[in-house]
């Protein structure tokens, strides 16, 4: 568990630098980093506080962190990778609407080994080792017992980066509220697969994300006995950013609903 706990006592540093600017954070204090894309000072300084904690504790291993990319200064000789975003549902953030975490995720070649999404407000740690089952504040997590996508209760995100997609989504989309009890779109894709992981959620999909975004949240997911896949079932999520994560039966659905308008293959990468 050495991952998860030095993981932990990373994401509460950066943390930390979150919550300072929590109550004073507005949008002028924000750069445009691209169209509805919005970037602050509280995500530089968590992501660089994280990133010194890790590099302190594995400096043979690779980081990927949303603000500044692969580091160069750790020349990858473990083969390890850590994926950071040190503050996910920034325009959340901004907004002063209190949903947005701290999403770090490990990698071991092609694998994510272990995986920490920390909600600083509620300070809740959920967290995940390959093979070690997933938790909440150390209480083991299980995807919920539904299995079907009708009377279920799911998350999604709306594709605003790509717009190019928003046609597409929106037919999945009108497809997905006939039938399911509930949809939400709360702005935090880590702690969205978090709730899923934990059984809040029956299910979450959403497209043309980024790696930062589901490393560590899709190990929630799958050790806690859910599946997560690509819009085709396959495995090219986490390269390509879009994503299903739910308990089989709800995924098994949501795919073939998701097929119905597009696949994977007929998306833009």
């Amino acid at each position: 568990m050495q991952n998860v706990e030095i993981a932990k006592d990373a994401a509460r540093l950066g943390a930390a630098v979150l919550l300072k600017y929590w109550e004073q954070l507005g949008k002028e204090d924000a750069d445009l980093k691209a169209r509805n894309d919005w970037v602050s000072r509280a995500d530089r300084e968590s992501e660089a506080a994280i990133v010194a904690h890790l590099q302190a504790n594995f400096p043979g291993d690779r980081i990927l962190g949303e603000e500044s990319g692969m580091n160069a200064a750790a020349k990858g000789s473990s083969g390890r990778t850590w994926i950071v975003d040190p503050l996910d549902g920034t325009s959340n953030y901004l907004q002063h609407f209190p949903f947005w975490s701290v999403s770090i995720g490990l990698r071991d070649g092609d694998e994510m080994i272990a995986g920490v999404v920390y909600e600083p407000l509620r300070d809740l740690f959920f967290t995940a080792e390959r093979g070690a089952g997933a938790f909440r504040n150390g209480h083991r997590m299980r995807v919920s017992g539904h299995d079907r996508v009708e009377t279920a209760f799911l998350a999604t995100g709306f594709p605003f980066r790509a717009q190019q997609h928003v046609a597409t989504y929106t037919k999945i989309f009108q497809d997905v509220i006939t039938v399911a009890k509930g949809v939400r779109r709360a702005g935090s894709a880590a702690l969205d697969l978090a709730y899923t992981a934990a059984g809040v959620f029956d299910g979450f999909f959403e497209m043309h994300l980024a790696a930062w975004d589901v490393a560590a949240g899709s190990l929630l997911v799958t050790e806690a006995g859910g599946v997560v896949s690509d819009f085709s079932g396959g495995d090219r999520w986490l390269e390509r950013g879009n994503i299903v994560g739910a308990p089989a039966g709800v995924h098994k659905e949501l795919i073939a609903l998701i097929n119905r308008h597009v696949t994977e293959d007929e998306l833009e990468k």
